[in-house]
């Protein structure tokens, strides 16, 4: 089944899919596929792999020390694709990105690279506008879908533009803060920033940045889509890889019942 097509089963299943969050390169590589392997048997629905880069500005300290140890390492195109590849055989697998990676190694030749991997899309969070057109261009002909962050602060006259050209999903953060926010979240403004984009586009909704327990998570999952923890799996593979699987799992139950197990973490 071609990889956009599984990425489009999972988005609109009956019920909220979810999706892990890991960053590429943190651990050597066959670390990092045992590492999916148990994240997938555990319950993740699909991969989000995040692309290392020196300045993410919508990420938290976790993510930030994740990808600088990452950068430290080194190879990080060689390692971010392979473990793209092995996170595309196992369930559908969207690369999180900033721009400046992109622009530095060329968007036709990134999005190339993860399309042959086996990636099903691209998501360039802080993409700027006057770039836009170039980078569908370039996801399009690799055969990837480019979805779209859409901040909740997005005016309805900027909503049509701010959606348009997108594919595969439609981002919709569940905080305003950075990643690793794990205040209260304010259900009823997500819910109705979801029904903003769901009148603005049929694109599926995924939600995440906030969604720190699976108590949370059992509340947002209703109003979306999907949902994709990043912090709390990332705090368990960079501390003790071990229990990244449970953590994961405590979600999935809390998505597939609608009680988290878990406290607030």
């Amino acid at each position: 089944m071609a990889t956009a097509t599984r990425l489009h089963t999972v988005l609109t299943q009956p019920h909220c899919a979810l999706g892990v969050f890991v960053p590429a390169g943190v651990h050597h590589p066959d670390i990092q596929c045992h590492q999916l392997d148990r994240l997938a048997q555990a319950g993740a629905d699909l991969f989000e792999i995040g692309l290392p880069c020196a300045n993410p500005a919508l990420d938290g300290r976790l993510i930030r020390s994740a990808y600088h140890r990452a950068l430290v390492k080194g190879e990080v195109i060689d390692r971010t694709v392979g473990a793209v590849a092995h996170a595309a055989s196992l369930r559908p697998t969207v690369v999180m990105t900033y721009w400046e990676p992109v622009l530095r190694h060329g968007p036709e030749h990134l999005a190339r690279l993860f399309a042959e991997a086996g990636a099903a899309g691209m998501m360039v969070v802080d993409l700027p506008r006057d770039e836009t057109l170039r980078w569908h261009r370039a996801a399009r002909a690799a055969g990837l879908s480019a979805p779209h962050l859409v901040p909740r602060t997005t005016a309805d006259a900027d909503l049509r533009t701010a959606v348009d050209g997108a594919s595969g999903w439609l981002y919709a953060p569940a905080s305003t803060g950075p990643t690793g926010y794990r205040g209260p979240l304010d259900l009823p403004a997500l819910d109705a920033f979801a029904q903003r984009l769901r009148a603005a586009s049929q694109l599926p909704v995924v939600s995440g940045v906030g969604i720190s327990s699976p108590a949370l998570a059992a509340h947002v999952a209703p109003l979306v889509d999907a949902l994709v923890i990043g912090t709390p799996v990332v705090r368990a593979l960079l501390s003790d890889p071990a229990p990244a699987a449970a953590v994961t799992a405590e979600f999935a139950h809390a998505l597939r019942t609608g009680i988290g197990t878990a406290p607030d973490a």
